[in-house]
């Protein structure tokens, strides 16, 4: 995107000339006197060693971003200019040379080779989705290993929506220190679809994308992106792509009411609240729909707490998360815990 562009996104969630989209998307670096002049350069891919081409840009304009409009699109984005806010910190980073223009794409740096199973592009999605014979699907985004919680959701959503199947859509690229490395998330995920789902009932599928941590403006990019891999529903739960507390529980769901204007997407929304065990009903919740229930009738724990009896080699309760991926989370944290 341009400038022009660029501000509009941020503050209207559509383009100058009206294409709705919900956050810039920027080329930002700090240094262009390599460039200028130039009409066509090479994006460098820095995921990978020796940085090879990923992309040619056709380089439509150059323009000089003011510190004030850096801001006000890292505000709008991720309704904070704190510092400690990933997102924020790496956007005000970039640099305030925009260079826009339309991109080629050559290859999809490393995650063909390493998720060759579960990298897949829009355009291969929808063809395997017509191929499975399904006509309505729902999608589930996560970035964790997904524990009973996160599969009766799917459970509910799929039961609730009457859909031939869910997409349970993965990301592939950077997340923050601390979080499960793609690679074991990937396991989890296949375990337990093989062990707890009836065949042809899920695609695990994953892209390579970066999270933004931009809360309810990335809950929106996440639905669109959906929408494109040919889903009819989008599964957002609490939280959705938030970090600390820095949004609002249900914010990623207001947003489709207050933000997004009518007919911008055909995509539905799966509102669901948190989910958990519970002991009364021996079976997972949404916390909403058992208001009798006080907090000790919930099994939940802490990240820090399952992390710490993974690490030990101790499983979690099947309640929380089923023994067969509990124990490739276990060989996981013990492997790191042994290199340390």
């Amino acid at each position: 995107m341009n400038l022009a562009d660029s501000l509009s996104v941020a503050s209207d969630l559509c383009t100058a000339t009206g294409v709705f989209f919900p956050v810039p998307i920027v080329n930002l670096v700090q240094d262009v006197s390599g460039i200028v002049g130039a009409k066509r350069i090479a994006l460098l891919d820095p995921n990978m060693p020796g940085n090879p081409v990923i992309a040619i840009q056709d380089v439509a304009a150059i323009e000089t971003v003011s510190q004030q409009q850096l801001e006000f699109m890292a505000q709008e984005m991720f309704g904070t200019l704190d510092s400690k806010h990933p997102g924020v910190s790496t956007f005000l980073g970039l640099g305030n040379q925009m260079i826009s223009g339309p991109i080629q794409v050559l290859n999809f740096s490393y995650f063909e080779q390493d998720f060759p199973e579960t990298f897949r592009t829009a355009v291969q999605i929808r063809s395997e989705i017509a191929e499975r014979g399904w006509n309505k699907v729902v999608a589930f985004q996560t970035r964790n290993p997904m524990h009973r919680a996160h599969e009766e959701l799917c459970r509910m959503a799929m039961d609730d929506l009457k859909t031939d199947g869910i997409l349970i859509h993965m990301l592939l690229g950077k997340l923050k220190a601390g979080d499960i490395p793609a690679d074991v998330r990937d396991a989890c995920i296949r375990k337990m679809v093989e062990k707890y789902f009836p065949a042809n009932t899920v695609m695990i599928t994953g892209y390579g994308f970066d999270m933004l941590y931009a809360g309810p403006r990335e809950a929106v990019l996440h639905a669109l992106f959906r929408q494109n891999c040919g889903c009819t529903h989008f599964i957002v739960g609490r939280d959705h792509a938030g970090v600390g507390d820095f949004y609002g529980p249900f914010d990623a769901q207001t947003i489709f009411d207050a933000r997004v204007p009518k007919d911008a997407l055909l995509i539905e929304i799966y509102r669901a609240d948190n989910t958990a065990f519970s002991k009364k009903l021996g079976r997972v919740v949404m916390m909403r729909d058992a208001p009798d229930h006080a907090p000790e009738d919930f099994i939940q724990l802490s990240g820090t707490k399952v992390r710490e009896m993974l690490g030990n080699g101790i499983a979690p309760p099947p309640e929380f998360s089923r023994p067969e991926v509990a124990q490739v989370l276990m060989d996981y944290y013990q492997r790191i815990d042994g290199k340390m």
